[in-house]
């Protein structure tokens, strides 16, 4: 299970795809001074020993695919243990480093905090440790390598990344007539209201598409590539009030909401289950398609393995069908929280998890989300245990 996307808030990222992932911009904050950074080892201790702990957001089933990661680490270690507190949110993060609890590697699900923590020291400068260990970084997908590091500072490695796009119930699509995923917003609008049934007290029964903004992963940023909406220009300022691209969802979401009923929209919103619940409403088939992320594909096996349903790429505005294809993708972050008291072993934890191929593919496939490095996204092998996220 996930932090809800009204805890979840990530930095703006516009991606071109290819089939399920991957180009993308993100936004960074800011913070205070870093300070300085006590030396390492002039190498890698041959030998791990000692406690570490692992702190990450994720919970329930994929609690423990994290958990059958870190069980490889300590086998490959005996002497290690590692401490790991599952179901921490990011707001539990900052306050832990802050508080100099003992945080040795956390898992973040937000690119936002990125620029605040590289700035601020909150997670430590890795550079020394990339070029001791000579990891070599252009193995890492170029979107991720990006939104891992603020100015010049990398205090962060990629953990997977996310892709999103439209879900569609197939069976609802074809019973209504619709042969085909709607490819522009007009098509989806159209679609969707085509769906919609209704009780017979005339509140919602089925909805086609939710356009209620902050329903699920209905966000402005999740939505920005349907339009090409920019959200700085070339000095850093905000364009969120001036480019065209904001103009047109602001304006196709009202529409969208009013043709529905914005009452009715309300209480059928505010009627919905938890969004990773077995509750969700695309799995129940409360909506019929639904703006969501590769995650959903092992939730839609765990929690709804009868529903027949199929994924596409988010519509777009119709003047911006060239976009089609492209999408919304960011990721999860880790790094070396400042207290760490053992930096050494907590490196060697977070290099495992980020860039070693088999842990990275097994995380990948546990969690089905996309890899973030070259090596595990075109992953082939013969011995049975290491599959291709493409596959």
């Amino acid at each position: 299970m996930r932090i809800t996307l009204r805890a979840r808030t990530r930095a703006a990222a516009v991606a071109v795809v290819a089939g399920a992932a991957a180009l993308a911009l993100s936004g960074c904050g800011s913070g205070g001074d870093g300070g300085a950074q006590t030396p390492i080892a002039s190498a890698a201790p041959s030998h791990l020993a000692g406690t570490v702990s692992l702190w990450h957001f994720f919970s329930d089933r994929e609690a423990k695919v994290i958990q059958g990661v870190v069980d490889d680490f300590e086998k490959a270690n005996p002497d290690v243990k590692v401490v790991v507190h599952s179901g921490q949110d990011d707001e539990k993060l900052r306050k832990a480093i802050a508080a100099g609890n003992d945080v040795d590697v956390a898992v973040s699900y937000s690119t936002d905090i990125v620029g605040n923590f590289c700035q601020s020291g909150a997670f430590q400068d890795l550079a020394q440790y990339l070029q001791r260990d000579k990891v070599d970084l252009d193995q890492l997908l170029p979107t991720v390598r990006s939104y891992t590091e603020f100015d010049g500072t990398r205090c962060a490695m990629p953990v997977l990344a996310d892709a999103y796009g439209l879900y569609y119930n197939k069976s609802l699509l074809a019973k209504a007539g619709i042969t085909t995923p709607p490819k522009t917003l007009d098509e989806l609008e159209a679609d969707a209201l085509k769906l919609t049934t209704y009780n017979a007290d005339g509140s919602i029964k089925t909805l086609g598409f939710n356009p209620w903004m902050g329903y699920q992963e209905m966000a402005p940023a999740h939505l920005a590539p349907a339009t090409g909406a920019k959200w700085l220009d070339e000095d850093g300022k905000s364009l969120v009030g001036s480019d065209p691209g904001w103009k047109e969802l602001i304006e196709w979401q009202k529409a969208f909401a009013e043709k529905i009923g914005t009452d009715k929209l309300k209480k059928f919103t505010a009627a919905s289950a938890d969004e990773f619940s077995a509750q969700n409403d695309f799995e129940i088939g409360r909506v019929a398609m639904n703006l969501d992320g590769e995650w959903r594909v092992a939730f839609m096996k765990d929690q709804a393995p009868k529903v027949d349903y199929g994924t596409a790429p988010f519509p777009t505005g119709s003047d911006h069908t060239d976009l089609y294809g492209g999408g919304y993708l960011t990721g999860n972050i880790g790094g070396i929280a400042k207290g760490s008291k053992n930096p050494e072993l907590a490196w060697a934890l977070l290099k495992y998890l980020t860039v070693d191929t088999d842990a990275v593919v097994k995380l990948a496939n546990g969690l089905q989300n996309v890899p973030t490095i070259t090596s595990a996204y075109d992953s082939r092998t013969s011995c049975g245990t290491r599959t291709s996220r493409r596959s």
